[in-house]
């Protein structure tokens, strides 16, 4: 069974070999990697890994129409490991497929929902929650702490990624979910990480699980989109993969800085990344490579300083408290206003 995960990358050369190890443990057997416009190493560090057997390379130069997230999924739809997978996810490098049944595979899930052709896993947003420096330990190690299973706001924080079988329904990859669905689509099964059999309408259209209610029995996405606030002043250098014109500010920060709740679930998967992450480490040069690119991060990080928007912002990360639960009455002045003023 092949299982192929798509990742578009730039300047995410220290977080790539754990990111790897992690997905080949649970049972992903195949990786397109695309990089566009790095400065720290990451497409020298893929060519290695290139070379090594242990993904596909595929460059993503611009320009990038919609981003460059929308441009590499373009590029990556017509790849032999896309055209050929039995299941395809797009992923990005701060997202971690966390498997709670069985033995925390892929196998496992499949099994657990075996009349599935689509799976969508659930966001459950890991904060910064006061980390400011920058070292080099694996994220899901140091980033703990995360949002409530159920709450109702903020949106955003409840959306999916897609596990699917590439059996020809879709034509076409996409950040969130498969797109371009053919006749086929029709009949698709969708479960999503609770294991909930899902509207039809989810066959076609939605990226947003249910709000108000556990989404995580089966499985689940960690999302780290903060990291330390050092990273972040260096990921809003980098810009946005899908929306390039926005630049990262306190707004983006807020909404994800989820400090409520502990979960430490990824470690029953540690052993199984550990094999890949040893091996992956004890390339020489992918040592090197990994080397550099964390005096490259250091170095960025102290440049991007001199400038004082950056320090501005960095200064409001250190000010600034993790996100607080919005109560269900204050998030029905928001829904109400989105409704256009309605009261149901």
């Amino acid at each position: 069974m092949q299982a192929t995960a798509v990742l578009t990358v730039r300047n995410e050369a220290t977080f790539l070999l754990e990111w790897l190890a992690h997905h080949k443990g649970i049972g992903f057997t195949d990786f397109l990697v695309l990089s566009n416009d790095c400065d720290d190493g990451t497409a020298a560090m893929l060519d290695r890994l290139d070379a090594m057997g242990e993904i596909a390379h595929l460059p993503n130069p611009g320009p990038h129409k919609g981003g460059a997230q929308f441009t590499a999924m373009k590029r990556a739809d017509a790849h032999p490991l896309v055209r050929g997978a039995d299941w395809l996810m797009t992923l990005d490098v701060d997202e971690f497929v966390n498997i709670h049944v069985g033995d925390h595979t892929l196998s496992a899930l499949r099994a657990a929902l075996p009349e599935a052709d689509a799976i969508t896993l659930t966001w459950r947003v890991f904060g910064n929650c006061g980390v400011r420096d920058y070292v080099d330990t694996p994220v899901t190690e140091r980033f703990t702490r995360a949002a409530p299973e159920v709450m109702i706001w903020p949106w955003r924080v409840f959306m999916f990624k897609t596990l699917y079988r590439n059996s020809g329904a879709y034509r076409k990859l996409g950040v969130h979910r498969p797109r371009s669905p053919t006749e086929a689509a029709d009949s698709a099964r969708w479960f999503d990480g609770e294991g909930r059999d899902l509207p039809a309408r989810f066959r076609k259209q939605g990226i947003f699980s249910p709000f108000g209610r556990p989404n995580y029995r089966l499985a689940q996405i960690n999302h780290y989109p903060l990291g330390a606030m050092e990273s972040y002043i260096v990921k809003r250098d980098r810009g946005r993969a899908v929306h390039e014109g926005d630049t990262l500010g306190l707004d983006y920060w807020t909404e994800r800085n989820w400090c409520q709740e502990e979960d430490l679930s990824i470690r029953q998967s540690a052993g199984l990344a550990a094999p890949h992450l040893a091996r992956l480490r004890a390339d020489a040069g992918l040592a090197r490579l990994h080397s550099e690119a964390v005096t490259w991060r250091k170095a960025r990080f102290a440049e991007l300083m001199r400038d004082e928007a950056n320090r501005a912002l960095y200064g409001r990360l250190l000010l600034s408290p993790p996100a607080r639960v919005v109560q269900p009455d204050e998030a029905e002045v928001l829904m109400r206003h989105a409704r256009g003023g309605q009261t149901s």
